[in-house]
């Protein structure tokens, strides 16, 4: 069962770009480059590395994303590398242990036991693409101590209206 967790305001450094489905890389790859820059800034992580969904339309194969990396303190971004903060609020989070691409069951079970409790999500539709307030998978598990994904562990967290 998923929990709900209120987190405070969280500062971080990404990088968004416009994708399909099938070029998830484009985004996702980048994670290992924002936490190189960060070293070479010495700044530590401050938390698992995320990707997070600002908008989504799946009819269209359209999603915007931000690969991002929390940070302890607010960083100035450079070049594409922006800074930003998750917002603070009320979060539904569930867990998952396997591959990203097996992440559409948990997904749906997120949603539907939402829906359940009666909860909202910080979503609103346009044009049919969902925008989300604070939509993230966060990559709990490192690639280096975990090179099979089917592994790996993903926190989803899902900021509630």
């Amino acid at each position: 069962m998923p929990d709900i967790i209120e987190f405070p305001d969280r500062p971080y450094v990404g990088v968004r770009r416009t994708i399909t489905m099938t070029s998830f890389g484009l985004v996702a790859d980048r994670i290992g480059e924002l936490i190189a820059w960060l070293g070479e800034r010495g700044v530590a992580l401050a938390g698992a590395p995320f990707l997070r969904y600002d908008s989504i339309d799946l009819a269209a194969d359209r999603l915007v994303v931000e690969a991002g990396v929390p940070v302890p303190h607010p960083v100035e971004g450079a070049g594409d590398v922006h800074a930003a903060t998750l917002p603070a609020g009320r979060y539904a989070v569930a867990h998952h242990h396997g591959h990203p691409d097996r992440l559409a069951g948990t997904i749906e079970s997120l949603l539907a036991w939402a829906a359940q409790e009666g909860l909202a999500w910080d979503l609103t539709e346009k044009d049919g693409a969902e925008h989300w307030g604070c939509r993230l998978e966060r990559y709990l598990s490192d690639p280096r101590d975990h090179p099979d994904p089917a592994t790996w562990d993903i926190d989803l967290e899902f900021r509630l209206a």
